[in-house]
């Protein structure tokens, strides 16, 4: 109860500390909100009255303070580029958002964690992983997306080249797959290279030596001692790589021209949309911190060597 309380307190002056920063950093940054709102050709007394009717002539701890108890409470105020309210422009695009991100961690699960338990498996499929992990890891985001693009949207047009559809589910899988796989490709090298590590290395371990003398076959060795026992350091890296797609979504969807959070954001830098910044960065955050707990929850029920530190 004690960790889960630490826990819980850590979270929150994570989210508050990151909010705090990046409010910070859009207000010292170079323009104006207002002069932008107005246009080229306004008048000062137009930018004036423009930044007093959006309270951006207000003090810095004050906008804070406000755009602070309105997000308590659900409210990211409006936009002031599309003049509407945060939430709604949000709500489609994180559900754009969430597909590709989710579609991204099933092809690491697959590629990465599932590469890696062949190798182990198979020591045959051990060099062709190796080579494999270490020629991915090292291709750039946007790198792997132009070239998906070229071989399987150009060449041989299995897929869209760029946007979303508004059509079925399956329609919206099929448009996000090339992106997926351009989000997923160098982490699912990283984490095979790890999982491979970490599972070869609990097979020459003497317990799972003394399990093979016992008469147990291979299957049961692998599943009840080498992956078990393996599968710590690899629910750690998994958690911390889908944190990294989080952050990996932005340069992926300027690239497919997808209409999520993350080219959402890009645009509202640009046009010191506060509001629409703020609150997409509170969600970057929250999903980084709630991604990381439920690794450290599911870390806690592998490791009992974690349980009885904790119960001491």
């Amino acid at each position: 109860m004690r960790q889960l309380a630490r826990t819980v307190v850590g979270a929150l002056i994570t989210i508050l500390t990151s909010s705090f920063i990046v409010f910070a950093a859009l207000s010292a940054s170079p323009g104006n909100a207002a002069t932008i709102l107005a246009g080229n050709r306004a008048t000062p007394k137009t930018i004036k009255e423009i930044a007093h009717r959006y309270g951006l002539d207000q003090p810095f701890l004050s906008r804070y303070v406000h755009w602070l108890g309105g997000a308590i409470h659900g409210n990211f105020g409006i936009s002031l580029q599309y003049r509407v309210s945060v939430a709604s422009l949000l709500k489609p695009r994180i559900g754009t958002t969430f597909m590709l991100i989710t579609l991204a961690g099933i092809i690491i699960l697959v590629l990465g964690i599932g590469s890696a338990i062949a190798a182990t498996r198979f020591p045959r499929l051990g060099m062709p992983v190796t080579i494999g992990s270490g020629l991915f890891i090292a291709v750039p985001t946007f790198v792997a997306a132009l070239i998906l693009v070229e071989l399987f949207a150009l060449q041989v047009s299995w897929f869209p080249v760029l946007g979303t559809s508004s059509g079925s589910i399956t329609d919206r899988l099929w448009h996000l797959t090339l992106p997926a796989f351009a989000l997923a490709l160098s982490w699912a090298a990283f984490v095979a290279q790890i999982s491979r590590a970490s599972l070869r290395g609990e097979a020459n371990r003497e317990h799972v030596q003394t399990a093979r003398g016992r008469g147990l076959t291979e299957s049961q060795v692998f599943r009840r001692h080498v992956l078990r026992n393996g599968a710590i350091p690899i629910v750690t890296v998994f958690g911390l790589t889908i944190a990294g797609l989080v952050a990996g979504s932005v340069v992926v969807e300027q690239a497919f021209g997808i209409d999520g959070i993350g080219s959402f954001l890009v645009q509202s830098v640009a046009a010191k949309d506060t509001n629409c910044v703020m609150a997409i960065a509170l969600i970057l955050v929250v999903c980084f911190v709630v991604v990381t707990a439920i690794a450290d929850m599911v870390y806690w029920l592998l490791d009992p060597r974690v349980r009885s530190g904790l119960g001491r």
